[in-house]
């Protein structure tokens, strides 16, 4: 007989591959300044109330809807191993509450092996999530987030390339 409380059965995961080394993509899930510019649905302001990034620590991003509520996503960190995985608590008020989710970054060359999994108390609950659209609200946040990373690494090049050409006046 099947166990359907399993954290297999109770699991959510997306991967990805992400066009940015693992480093970059880091400091993407873990800087304040970088999580307020791809944290949340396509043209909804964040806002970072805490982020306290260490074992223990507590964060909470506010994000206004265009109903005139607040999304409000919060939770505490579990476990931090740099630069690899990322493991907190998280509550998605009023949608989503008592959830574990973990990031897990490989290196691949100058790409990113990306999964995400949002592991449920229940199975029932996971169902529940599947069928209120998690992979498509999810999906929309990781290609906003893949827009921010090659907006940094763009960035970084023709800082890169300027510096180069300032050199080469010299």
């Amino acid at each position: 007989m099947p166990r359907t409380n399993d954290a297999q059965n109770r699991t959510i995961t997306i991967q990805r591959t992400l066009d940015a080394p693992i480093a970059l993509v880091w400091e993407a899930w873990t800087n304040a300044e970088h999580i307020v510019k791809w944290w949340g649905p396509k043209g909804i302001a964040t806002k970072i109330v805490t982020h306290e990034f260490k074992v223990g620590g507590k964060w909470k991003y506010i994000m206004a809807m265009p109903n005139g509520r607040d999304f409000i996503a919060e939770g505490e960190y579990l476990e931090i191993d740099e630069p690899g995985k990322l493991i907190t608590t998280a509550n998605f008020l009023p949608m989503t509450e008592g959830v574990t989710m973990e990031v897990l970054l490989t290196a691949k060359g100058e790409q990113t092996d990306f999964t995400f999994n949002v592991i449920h108390p229940t199975e029932e609950y996971k169902l529940q999530q599947e069928k209120m659209g998690v992979y498509n609200g999810w999906g929309s946040v990781f290609n906003q987030l893949a827009e921010f990373l090659a907006k940094k690494i763009i960035h970084k090049y023709q800082q890169l390339n300027k510096k180069e050409n300032e050199d080469n006046d010299m």
